[in-house]
């Protein structure tokens, strides 16, 4: 059995593979409901350790427990590493333990508690990240399916996946003339778009734009701002498990929110408060406003700065994630674009029928995708007194494909190479990067034969004249992970590492 996953910041979706169908598979709680998701929370019981999915919500419940959600999102913090911990009950555990143990939890439910436990009998999944994932999030998520027993078939960026699944299910907007689509991916935590190139089953991710730390969580919040506003009271005052609780019940009444609605009602310290639907919008719909302003790059701009539509290449932009669901979303961007909007009839599960389609092997799908970040390496310089910086992979490097290697050959004048490696959005005209910078990995190299086997740390870095022949050598494979290679070729010694292990 093949599967489609895709690890959610609120809610995990799976879809498999049926003979040319892809049905989202479903999920009974411990009342024995059918959920077409597993809940991407965890709880800390006292006794039971940690629990996930519908088990935390249940014990939540029954024991006035506080649930953790939104653990995936701390992935793309820009400190984040294999060691990250997240405070988990009053005990620190590492967040890939975490995200472990709920996809542990998740591959018990497929087996024991899904619509599909009957037939379940093997795990070959294709996994998704946000398309502007730092390079650390896509190892630490790998990993962690890894260790929880899945096989991995591959790793694909999560509109790039939703492109699947609209070619699967909107084909006739395609033509010989209109040949591109736009990915509109507003997920729980993120927010993706991707322009996408379509021959057939065909297709090759033209670029991307993305924003980490903007999704739904977003909205619960300006939801959550709104109804403490209507109370009449100070932004600060609700203590921390109020705001939480009250987070929590905007995330369900925004949910509820169809054409129609005109207000919801949320308890603030125990009082219910009407929010109107327009009041919502005002705030919300900056936030939507900050989701097109990123795509920008992907759709042009007008004379006047705006964005706009003049591609006659573009069949479509395409809506998909389960934040993507607010009809605030779907009528602004008509509003601005007209009726090459689309919606997924399924914008929660979008993303994992596309996955599930790449998993499908007789599908024919095949994908070009591209490095949402450069990848670079800032070295020393200048006696150990200054600091170069070098370019590895651009964010042409295609990915998806075969492994893409770099390899570069220099004689050092230092007595140890210091490397920090580091992705970026861009680079400047003197090719230094700029942006946003995330720090990836440090990796220390004796060059200076007479330092091996020593401890490097702290040593100062001096010049020593010409060493031997060194070889860097830099391996992407298909899921996005770099591998680097330094090995002094006069002696034979090398230092290996997959960035982003310990």
């Amino acid at each position: 059995m093949r599967l489609g996953i895709d690890l959610g910041t609120t809610r995990t979706l799976v879809a498999r593979v049926d003979r040319g169908n892809y049905p989202v598979v479903s999920f009974f709680d411990t009342d024995g409901d059918a959920h077409d998701h597993f809940p991407s929370v965890a709880v800390a019981h006292p006794e039971r350790g940690l629990l996930f999915g519908f088990e935390a919500i249940a014990a939540a419940r029954d024991e006035d427990l506080r649930l953790i959600r939104s653990f995936k999102r701390r992935l793309a913090y820009p400190d984040v590493n294999a060691e990250t911990t997240m405070s988990v009950g009053g005990k620190l555990v590492p967040v890939v333990d975490v995200i472990t143990g709920f996809l542990g939890a998740l591959r018990t439910a497929l087996a024991e508690r899904s619509s599909i436990s009957d037939e379940f009998d093997g795990d070959e999944t294709m996994v998704a990240v946000p398309a502007h994932a730092p390079g650390i999030q896509r190892f630490l998520t790998l990993e962690a399916f890894r260790r929880a027993g899945f096989t991995v078939l591959g790793v694909v960026n999560e509109p790039s996946a939703a492109g699947f699944e609209y070619t699967h299910r909107q084909g006739r907007t395609l033509n010989s003339r209109r040949t591109r689509v736009i990915i509109y991916d507003l997920g729980g935590g993120t927010f993706d778009s991707s322009l996408i190139k379509v021959d057939g089953t065909a297709h090759e991710v033209l670029d991307t734009a993305g924003h980490n730390r903007l999704g739904g969580d977003d909205f619960d919040a300006a939801l959550a701002q709104v109804a403490v506003a209507q109370a009449g009271l100070p932004w600060g005052e609700l203590g921390r498990r109020p705001y939480e609780d009250l987070v929590d019940e905007c995330r369900t009444a925004k949910e509820s929110i169809n054409a129609q609605t005109r207000r919801v009602t949320v308890d603030v310290n125990d009082a219910p408060v009407t929010v109107r639907i327009p009041d919502f919008y005002e705030v919300a719909g900056e936030l939507v406003d900050r989701t097109v302003a990123t795509m920008s790059p992907l759709i042009g701009l007008d004379a006047q700065g705006n964005p706009s539509l003049n591609d006659t290449e573009v069949a479509g932009i395409y809506l998909v994630g389960g934040a993507s669901g607010l009809p605030l979303v779907a009528r602004r961007l008509r509003e601005q674009f007209g009726r090459r909007v689309h919606r997924s009839p399924y914008p929660a599960a979008s993303t994992a029928i596309g996955l599930a389609i790449a998993a499908d092997e007789s599908a024919g799908f095949s994908l070009q995708d591209r490095l949402s970040r450069g990848f670079g390496v800032f070295r020393e310089a200048d006696d150990g007194q200054g600091i170069s910086f070098d370019q590895i992979f651009d964010r042409t490097t295609v990915t998806g494909t075969d492994t893409f290697e770099v390899i570069r050959r220099y004689q050092p004048q230092h007595n140890i190479g210091w490397f920090r490696f580091v992705e970026y959005a861009s680079v400047d005209e003197q090719g230094l990067p700029t942006g946003d910078i995330v720090p990836f990995a440090e990796m220390l190299f004796p060059y200076d034969p007479a330092l091996r086997g020593q401890d490097l740390e702290g040593l100062p870095i001096t010049r020593i004249g010409e060493g031997g022949i060194i070889e860097e050598r830099y391996l992407i494979d298909p899921h996005g992970i770099v591998e680097v290679h330094v090995t002094d070729l006069s002696r034979g010694y090398q230092i290996s590492r997959v960035l982003g292990e310990n």
